[in-house]
């Protein structure tokens, strides 16, 4: 690009990230083309306390975007005849359930294996993600599963869990600790010195941001206390993670081979694609394929987006929870694609159009719940267990949340349904919920998981009902409790990321007394807490 030419595109990457510019946390936004660093632009604090501003040099937390390492380290010890990633998990990690017998590594990296993310099991117990445990306990809650989401490579649901064994694996082969291992093979060849693999949250980082998220009008530094391991335990910069784009262009260190394979997709058992390939989702946007993916841990948000037919790659970091880094990053990529003639994108449909889809509907099958909202200006945003999503059109009639770790599109399917299309290309039919419900009279009790080690207790509260969970660890707060229909309820578990929910669906005796709550969440499916009785 010509001078100018970068000049105008600082430009409007300024004028996007401007809302952020002042006394509070931020956002930096770097474009990468030619396996050039273009355009670094950013606002806002480093530290809110201290006055720092974002800079050139500031570390940030990139958790989930930690996972394509996490793979390119398998894919290395693969390479060096050190594993199958075709073979079953369980022959390198042998405390495994039985269970998990089936699951191969390579599952594992596509999500696909159907284990239940622990991050959400320690949810089920009444742990966020503020709650000081140790890395013991996230195994152990994995330990404990005797069932799984789905059967292995027949749908995808993206688990934690996954990456945290693969982070296991790689110790184990190697002798080494994972951060070792990374900076070893990775991090120093290529002179990613920002980078490095940070298992405990205490240690000091040098230049690392502070994470806020928004509270009471103002802000607050986030909580976080859960060790990280192979899912999401990197800090990095934008420099550094422009390096490893060009990297990923020259196909460098550790070579092709390893590189090429975190690209890869691979198909479900029914023979329909897989889009998250290994660490990455490849995803076409505008008729261009990507490769990207994104982070989220408390007061961190990042967006690595590379557009390798363009070589294009746009990399978003913020330390602010209310800012969406994945959204700003297509905004730039838009910019970009705009001068190149890609396909536009599809526009959403007039607000008349979508405004006989708002409201709450459920799915009967599972009781699992959808919301719809739509905004005076049309904007119309899908909630699925508490977390909002922006919605956009698709090149086939749908709304959709393209950009999300979930995979998930809706259209209308007459009066009072949506059709729901889901992983795998499965569809069903949801139905609109009618707003007069109540809660079982009967709800109030005792309920157990062994597979979540917890005890959850319904009881009477202020004319309603609430739930306190007793788990592993620690001893929830109270959870408010929201009918849906009358035999399914919605469970409010306010969090540090998000005021999220879970769908429990009554199971009864054939006297008709309640035996069970089947619930679901986004990343664990059908847990059962039987009702104690005596």
């Amino acid at each position: 690009m010509t001078d100018l030419a970068t000049r105008a595109l600082e430009n409007r990457i300024d004028s996007l990230i401007a809302p952020w510019r002042g006394a509070g946390p931020g956002i930096t936004v770097g474009v990468v083309r030619g396996g050039e660093l273009i355009a670094h632009r950013h606002v806002g604090l480093a530290s809110v306390e201290h006055g720092v501003p974002i800079g050139g040099a500031t570390r940030f937390r990139i958790a989930s975007v930690s996972k394509q390492f996490t793979c390119a380290a398998i894919l290395l010890l693969a390479a060096r005849g050190l594993l199958d990633i075709e073979a079953p998990a369980k022959d390198l990690l042998p405390d495994l359930p039985g269970a998990y017998a089936a699951i191969t590594i390579a599952q594992l990296m596509h999500n696909t294996s159907g284990i239940r993310d622990m991050l959400e099991l320690q949810r089920h117990g009444g742990g966020d993600l503020g709650t000081p445990i140790a890395a013991a306990d996230l195994l152990e809650a994995i330990l404990r599963q005797r069932s799984l989401n789905f059967e292995p490579g027949s749908r995808y649901l993206y688990s934690n869990s996954n990456f945290f064994l693969l982070g296991l694996i790689v110790e184990k082969l190697t002798g080494a600790a994972l951060e070792d291992v990374l900076a070893h093979e990775f991090f120093l060849p290529l002179g990613m010195t920002a980078t490095r693999h940070t298992p405990n949250l205490t240690v000091p980082i040098p230049d690392l941001a502070t994470g806020y998220v928004v509270q009471d009008g103002g802000f607050i530094r986030a909580p976080h206390a859960f060790p990280l391991g192979g899912e999401g335990g990197l800090v990095s910069s934008v420099i550094d993670l422009a390096i490893w784009a060009r990297n990923a262009r020259t196909r460098g260190v550790p070579g092709a081979c390893v590189l090429a394979g975190l690209e890869r997709t691979a198909p479900f058992t029914n023979g329909t694609m897989n889009l998250y390939a290994r660490g990455l989702v490849a995803r076409p946007y505008r008729g261009v394929p990507t490769f990207s993916h994104g982070g989220l841990w408390p007061g961190y948000r990042t967006e690595y987006l590379r557009a390798p037919d363009q070589d294009l790659a746009v990399i978003a970091i913020a330390n602010h929870g209310g800012i969406d880094p994945n959204l700003i990053a297509h905004r730039v990529l838009d910019i970009l694609l705009d001068r190149s003639g890609a396909v536009a994108a599809p526009t959403m449909p007039e607000k008349d159009t979508l405004l006989p889809l708002a409201g709450r509907y459920i799915a009967p099958e599972t009781g699992a719940t959808l919301d719809i909202t739509v905004a005076d200006d049309g904007t119309t945003t899908l909630s699925t267990n508490g977390m909002p999503s922006i919605a956009e059109a698709t090149v086939d009639g749908w709304l959709a949340v393209p950009r999300s770790s979930a995979v998930f599109q809706v259209r209308g399917a007459g009066p009072g349904a949506v059709e729901v299309m889901l992983d795998a290309g499965v569809t069903s039919h949801w139905r609109r919920v009618a707003p007069d419900a109540a809660l079982p009279s009967d709800l109030p009790g005792v309920y157990v998981s062994e597979e979540m080690a917890a005890r959850w207790i319904v009881s009477e509260a202020r004319g309603g009902m609430a739930l306190r969970a007793h788990g592993p660890v620690v001893r929830g707060p109270a959870w408010s409790l929201e009918p849906i229909t009358a035999e399914d309820v919605r469970i409010h578990v306010p969090g540090t990321l998000a005021r999220g929910w879970l769908d429990a669906r009554v199971e009864r005796h054939g006297s008709g007394a309640i035996a069970a709550l089947i619930v679901n969440g986004g990343r664990v499916k059908a847990a059962r807490y039987a009702r104690e009785t005596g």
